[in-house]
């Protein structure tokens, strides 16, 4: 399978919040977590995201289909990490590798080295593809809610 990633523009804004909102929406329904999930953020914030300097939205194709996107913090510093925040796959193309793919190719475009990311703890899968992909605990963590950890990552 080929993933092409297609940087994402303001113009771009309104695709990117409704699969964000279809992707998270059973993570929200599942933890409740509506100040932290972003299926319940609002388009402006998507938007502000798009316009910061230091953002890389991407679009992820699988042949001629859209099937999410990731967003990519890299303030070009060396001593700041780069940042993953969000990758989301919509349901319908979700377990084919495609998360996979799109780290892969964010990391080759960014660099290897110096990422961060957090995810949900509870999650077991989604910690499972941050360890394969060599991204290693830190050691913190942050309670959300009684249903929810959030357990952050890093690759050096």
């Amino acid at each position: 399978m080929n993933i092409k990633l297609v940087r994402a523009t303001v113009d771009d804004a309104e695709l990117i919040w409704k699969m964000q909102i279809e992707a998270f929406a059973e993570l929200l329904e599942k933890y409740q977590d509506y100040d932290t999930n972003p299926g319940s953020e609002p388009i402006e914030k998507v938007i502000m995201r798009l316009k910061q300097p230091f953002t890389y939205y991407y679009l992820m194709f699988v042949n001629e289909d859209i099937v999410g996107a990731i967003r990519v913090v890299d303030k070009k510093e060396n001593s700041v990490n780069k940042r993953i925040s969000p990758i989301f796959i919509i349901p319908k193309h979700r377990n084919k590798g495609i998360a996979q793919l799109a780290i892969s190719e964010v990391e080759r475009i960014h660099g290897e080295d110096g990422w961060e990311l957090d995810t949900i703890l509870q999650e077991k899968g989604n910690c499972y593809l941050y360890e394969k992909m060599g991204y290693r605990t830190t050691g913190k963590t942050e309670i959300i809610n009684d249903k929810l950890t959030l357990v952050f990552y890093e690759k050096k």
